[in-house]
């Protein structure tokens, strides 16, 4: 146990001198490549006026996401009333949605647990 604290510290010290050697170099070139984004003058009351054009821009949207979601509601239920129809493509689409969503499912569970798979809390 001993010997893997240890390496873990070796580990932390490499990472941290390779970030102090190369961290600024990254965070200029990042900042270059992405200074369309940057509003001037950096400001707190641009901050807050930017936070709030996010908030209800994204309430604007909300209308047309939920009609996107009663139009994807009705063809899942179109497809379910020709079901004699649906090709083995589809229905393998389906499953493969379904397993993906109940793995999501797990993941979140996992990661509430605190990565355990237990469920057991030392």
């Amino acid at each position: 146990m001993a010997s893997k604290i240890q390496q873990l510290q070796s580990q932390a010290c490499q990472a941290s001198k390779f970030v102090a050697k190369h961290g600024t170099a990254y965070y200029k070139q990042l900042l270059e490549q992405n200074k369309q984004y940057i509003v001037e003058p950096p400001s707190v009351e641009k901050c807050n006026e930017l936070s709030k054009q996010l908030l209800y821009t994204r309430l604007a949207s909300i209308p047309g996401r939920y009609e996107a979601f009663w139009m994807e509601l009705d063809l899942v239920k179109q497809m379910w009333k020709n079901r004699k129809e649906l090709k083995v493509e589809d229905a393998g689409i389906a499953a493969l949605f379904g397993l993906e969503c109940f793995a999501w499912y797990c993941a979140g569970e996992i990661v509430g647990r605190g990565f355990t798979f237990t469920g057991y809390y030392p």
